[in-house]
């Protein structure tokens, strides 16, 4: 999408600059920092798409974030540089303090220093060098990022002169060249010779020192809009820092209607996917709500009375639901039960499932055997449609998801002032393969104490974590075996269909069905990993993860993961690990095995384990017997030989 000038912000327009639709959720979405060819810029909140975007359908989506609807950004025609000019989402050059790396003054850039299709150029340098953008920034827990006062930096440690006495100061980002750190980088004042190095910057309380307060502002602020009131210390931190962003996503796969359905769920789906619902819902027993009623009995043609009986029903399901940790078993369940029972839905355009098997036999080796008695399920999802919403962001570190202010950061939504009646959405079409694993054989396994054990150190260190609430709505309420177990199943499923399949690790993603849910939510369990293609390009439709999971592919491709995962290039390393990973969420998990880029996975690269997967001398891993078989069934190959 293009970088566009829009009145009340500082905007660049250049149709060159460019990002991929799918993009402009993550990592460049709302808030998020895009570097491109030496330029910095960060993307506005969706106030500046105006009328543009393209309308996502995802009605389960809607309902859970009680919004509207979704757009996409709208893709520029070839060749149409004004349709770039009109539409699409603004990005915002940041930060606006930028220097030469020649003759390294230092500029303010503002507005009317920008030229059309232009990048920034030193006016002082005969050769017009480009201008760079400072190294490091401010943020705060509360989601404001601005510009460091470099000014006040370049005096904090005169003594013998005043920032006021020098008039408009005049900067300079120099290199002394002594050191290899910090200490060699210095701002100066051109005027009073004050300067300080960036030695310390990153402390704490470095700008709490220099009397620097959270000015309470975003980058792309509008004239009209006024600075929030802040009282969070900013805290400076380098612009690609990984903890400058982290977009709160929300994904759901589109799921048709089940087949049999009477009449009363098929007009109560028309009812839900009413754009008015969710502020009906949310509006319960307010002095809007008999209007609501009435617009929506009238919209759906049905009685007023049936349209409350839906939200008595919709309130009583809620209330059945105790943690917050559960909030997104809405989704969950439906895609299980879609998937664990194909033959339930009715495969429409955006969904197309079968069921198939691991093609293994009474004669097949022993392994192969073995395999089939614990993956009772394999279905192939021939299309398969996902949309992903941004709902908002926080910086510093991820937040709770529950938009308060906590010690682990606030989410700031796309829309910074008022409410947010749609979100920016991206849909991905593509292919993906389904495994379901013996509930009964799974169940005993997690029952084993060596196992629970094993489990209950890696809840400890979940609880103590800032990543808590973020990952338990992934896991449940209670952190159970087989979520580490199948999830770390996923992860060797994704690194095996690269080598397999054709697609390159990025291009899929996973979606781990193992969740724990509320005493007496009557909830099926979950036992299964699905894994599809997430890339928005031709590469979703390659047709190679339906060809891995048919016979006799698939039951080939899971052997050999389960045994490239017995061994890692960090072992005993990694095998022995008692806590990997920030926070010490993994145990015997690292890059060398186990761990994807993060567009895989759901839940951080975090609450792995390979030791639950294939077991070791003290926990008997869920699939040891048949790495244990295979690994006999190769020992007697050998010996033939």
């Amino acid at each position: 999408m293009p970088c566009r000038r829009a009145r009340g912000a500082e905007q660049m327009r250049d149709v060159r600059r460019k990002v991929r639709r799918a993009q402009t959720i993550v990592p460049f979405g709302v808030g998020g920092i895009f570097d491109l060819r030496g330029e910095s810029f960060v993307a506005a909140d969706i106030r500046s798409w105006g009328p543009s975007g393209e309308p996502v359908r995802s009605p389960r989506l809607a309902r859970k974030l009680r919004v509207e609807g979704f757009r996409a950004a709208p893709a520029i025609p070839s060749g149409k540089a004004g349709f770039a000019a009109r539409n699409g989402p603004v990005y915002v050059r940041f930060p606006k303090w930028l220097f030469c790396p020649h003759c390294r003054h230092m500029v303010l850039w503002r507005q009317d220093l920008e030229q059309q299709d232009k990048q920034p150029r030193c006016g002082r340098c005969p050769g017009r060098a480009q201008l760079a953008p400072m190294r490091f920034i401010q943020v705060c827990r509360a989601g404001h990022m601005s510009d460091i006062d470099w000014r006040r930096w370049a005096h904090s440690r005169s003594s013998e002169h005043d920032q006021r006495q020098c008039g408009v100061a005049r900067l300079r980002f120099v290199t002394s060249g002594r050191s290899a750190g910090l200490e060699s980088l210095r701002v100066v004042c051109l005027a009073c010779r004050a300067y300080r190095s960036l030695a310390g910057i990153s402390r704490k309380n470095a700008l709490a020192q220099i009397g620097r307060q959270c000015p309470g502002t975003h980058p792309w602020q509008y004239v009209s809009d006024e600075p929030e009131p802040c009282e969070e210390i900013p805290r400076a931190v380098q612009r690609g820092a990984s903890n400058v962003y982290f977009p709160l996503v929300h994904s759901a796969i589109d799921i048709p209607t089940p087949t049999g359905s009477g009449a009363d769920d098929e007009t109560a789906q028309r009812v839900h996917d009413d754009p008015l619902w969710p502020f009906f819902v949310s509006d319960d027993g307010g002095p809007l709500s008999e209007q609501y009623a009435q617009i929506l009995a009238s919209r759906c043609r049905v009685p007023e009375a049936f349209v409350q009986e839906l939200r008595r029903r919709h309130m009583g399901e809620a209330a059945a639901m105790p943690t917050v940790a559960d909030s997104d078993d809405d989704l969950s369940i439906d895609e299980w039960l879609a998937l664990s029972q194909p033959e339930t839905v009715t495969e429409s355009q955006t969904f197309s499932v079968r069921r198939t098997t691991l093609g293994v036999g009474p004669e097949d080796p022993r392994s192969l055997r073995r395999l089939a008695e614990q993956v009772t399920s394999v279905v192939v999802a021939d299309r398969v449609r996902e949309v992903r919403a941004l709902e908002g962001f926080s910086r510093y570190e991820p937040s709770t998801g529950d938009g308060e202010e906590t010690e682990a950061g606030r989410v700031v939504p796309v829309v910074t002032s008022g409410r947010a009646k749609w979100l920016p959405a991206v849909e991905t079409y593509g292919e993906g393969v389904f495994l379901a694993v013996d509930e009964e054989r799974l169940g005993e396994w997690e029952r084993l104490p060596s196992v629970r054990e094993r489990t209950r150190r890696i809840e400890q260190n979940l609880s103590a974590s800032f990543k808590a609430d973020r990952l338990r709505a992934r896991s449940g309420p209670v952190l159970l075996p087989r979520f580490v177990m199948l999830h770390t199943l996923a992860h060797h499923f994704i690194r095996q269909l690269s080598y397999d399949s054709g697609y390159n690790a990025a291009s899929l993603r996973e979606r781990v069905y193992a969740r724990s849910h509320a005493p007496g939510s009557g909830h099926p369990p979950q036992a299964g990993v699905f894994v599809y293609t997430a890339a928005g390009d031709a590469e979703g439709t390659l047709g190679g993860l339906v060809r891995q999971g048919q016979p006799p592919h698939l039951a080939e491709t899971l052997i050999r993961l389960l045994e490239s995962a017995r061994w890692c290039s960090q072992d005993p390393l990694c095998a022995d690990s008692t806590g990997r990973s920030l926070a010490n969420l993994n145990r015997a998990a690292c890059h060398a095995c186990t761990l994807l880029p993060e567009t895989c996975c759901e839940a951080d690269n975090s609450l792995l384990d390979r030791t639950l997967l294939i077991g070791d001398g003290d926990v008997p891993g869920f699939f040891r017997e048949v790495v244990d078989a295979a690994l006999e069934e190769s020992a007697g190959a050998v010996v033939l030989s």
